[in-house]
């Protein structure tokens, strides 16, 4: 059978032909590309154009089909509320909608005399929440970059894989709409990003939890190739498999029969389309909550694990930066409580383990083995594999903890280098936002001096990485690239940056020892990304 992915710049450029663009001067706080004008808003020197439509509303037929090009509109589009957020649980009505393919835009208010790096930020949630409208790219946009942030399909709207859509679709074998809808938004920055002042050949992607997933998805698709130039995966769990396409389609005949549909031929695809979205969003009776939710190994934009494409050398060679926090853990609290469940499977290493890895505490022991398995070492062998294949990388390993917290957790948790990297401590848009929150611990209080360091510094290497594609010294220490034997990371710890020259070596081999014996999975801990 022969598959095809639709290729939305071709229809885009098709599109953009037929519609008249004016260049006349745009009227205060307003722009113009190729959909129509628009007006934006200004914050702190940024103008800022928030739910710009990328493309048309996948909504009815559209629903589990790969993005189609977004309307043009006549007159003056009102770009100053951001658009709804995806179909997700626990959202008011009025927030979310199915219609969500949109995304913001960050620009200084003084037009620049030349094209600015572009970053564009994919959030994270367990590919079941979050949006791109959360995060605030003002601090990018200070110091010399436009930053895009925005929404893709989650949930079953964006990960999904049933018979009667297999084989039945213009498009291909499709399942990972989500990862589709990244791409085409990408096309959309390469086509319109120069009117706001970026340089569209000159775009860096970068994401945390499941944005990571979906850069390191990104940098492994064909389909995206030659759509950015630069990466930054923050929390990837790059040993993550993927569901394989048959065992979605398994779990989406079983929600196609609890919701009354069965068959596989167009009937089903077209009760299965017409399903209020809310159905899609919440478990219907006889299916467990601990079905996964993420990308698919569809053999079209997912055509196979992350780890096996870095394996054979099939990335896109583009710099690269990898990293995670020294307590991922925290997704997995019990961990704290019921050390157990990851010592159990030690077996009769376990004292050794226990001494290895926690100094004699199971507890603190635990958490670093789920933690160094399932984000460290995959940092560490995705950077070795990107030199292997002949593109620069680096590693970093954030471990600072406000002071105010050092006697309370354990370490920094998953997620908790987003407000240091947008350089927003003093704003609760983005920071510890409350699924990450401890029990018993409060929200970090208001950023002292020493926080506020580590913040720059980290945001500074960041926005150094996108223009130049090399982090450079950005103010502080010289951040070295990986090298063949050698792997030096760059902590962001208390008391400063700091390269660590060969990071946690001991421990990270054991884990790559044996992702290497498990065909490259993550093997030591059982437990799978959640963020």
């Amino acid at each position: 059978m022969r598959v095809k992915i639709v290729r939305f710049a071709t229809i885009a450029a098709a599109v953009a032909l037929s519609v008249p663009i004016a260049h006349a001067q745009a009227g205060p706080n307003q722009i113009l590309i190729k959909q129509g004008a628009l007006k934006g808003s200004v914050e702190d020197g940024a103008m800022i154009f928030r739910g710009i439509p990328y493309a048309a509303p996948p909504v009815g037929d559209l629903r589990w089909r790969a993005p189609r090009p977004p309307a043009a509109w006549s007159g003056v589009r009102d770009a100053t509320k951001p658009g709804p957020v995806c179909m997700q649980p626990g959202q008011p009505p009025a927030a979310e909608s199915e219609d969500c393919l949109s995304l913001n835009v960050w620009t200084p208010a003084v037009r620049p005399t030349k094209g600015l790096p572009v970053m564009v930020w994919i959030h994270g949630g367990g590919f079941t929440g979050g949006s791109g409208s959360r995060f605030n790219g003002t601090s990018f946009v200070r110091d010399g970059a436009v930053l895009v942030t925005l929404n893709y399909r989650l949930g079953r709207l964006g990960f999904f894989a049933h018979p009667a859509l297999a084989g039945r679709d213009s498009d291909g074998l499709l399942a990972d709409f989500g990862l589709m809808d990244q791409i085409a938004a990408l096309k959309w920055v390469r086509a319109n990003i120069g009117d706001f002042g970026g340089d569209p050949a000159n775009v860096t992607i970068f994401g945390e939890s499941a944005g990571a997933m979906s850069v390191n998805y990104l940098i492994t698709s064909t389909a995206a190739r030659g759509l950015f130039e630069k990466a930054i995966s923050e929390s990837g769990f790059a040993r993550s498999a993927g569901t394989a396409v048959e065992l979605a389609r398994i779990q989406g005949t079983a929600f196609a029969k609890a919701n009354g549909i069965t068959g596989g031929g167009t009937a089903a695809a077209a009760a299965l389309r017409a399903l209020p979205a809310e159905n899609l969003v919440n478990n219907p009776p006889g299916i467990l909550s601990t079905t996964r939710i993420g990308p698919i190994i569809d053999g079209v934009v997912a055509k196979e694990p992350v780890v096996q494409a870095f394996e054979r050398g099939d990335q896109a060679r583009v710099p690269a930066i990898f990293g995670g926090n020294s307590f991922e853990a925290s997704l997995t609290l019990d961990v704290l409580k019921n050390p157990d469940r990851v010592l159990d499977r030690i077996g009769a290493h376990r004292d050794q383990a226990v001494a290895l890895f926690g100094g004699g505490d199971p507890a603190k022991a635990a958490a670093n083995i789920v933690t160094l398995s399932l984000v460290i070492e995959p940092d560490r062998f995705e950077a070795r594999q990107d030199v292997k294949a002949g593109a620069p990388a680096w590693v970093y390993y954030f471990s600072y903890l406000p002071k105010a917290v050092r006697d309370q957790v354990p370490g920094a948790g998953h997620g908790w280098e987003i407000a240091y990297v947008f350089d927003r401590l003093t704003k609760v848009d983005i920071h510890v936002p409350p699924s990450q929150q401890f029990a018993g611990i409060p929200v970090i209080p208001a950023a002292t001096p020493e926080d506020q360091a580590i913040a720059s510094a980290m945001h500074a290497y960041w926005v150094a990485f996108a223009k130049t594609g090399r982090p450079d010294s950005a103010g502080g220490p010289e951040w070295p690239d990986v090298k063949p034997g050698s792997d030096p990371v760059m902590e962001f710890g208390v008391g400063g940056p700091v390269v660590r020259p060969e990071f946690k070596k001991l421990q990270l081999d054991i884990f790559t020892g044996l992702a290497e014996r498990n065909g490259g999975a993550a093997g030591s801990s059982g437990n799978r990304p959640g963020n």
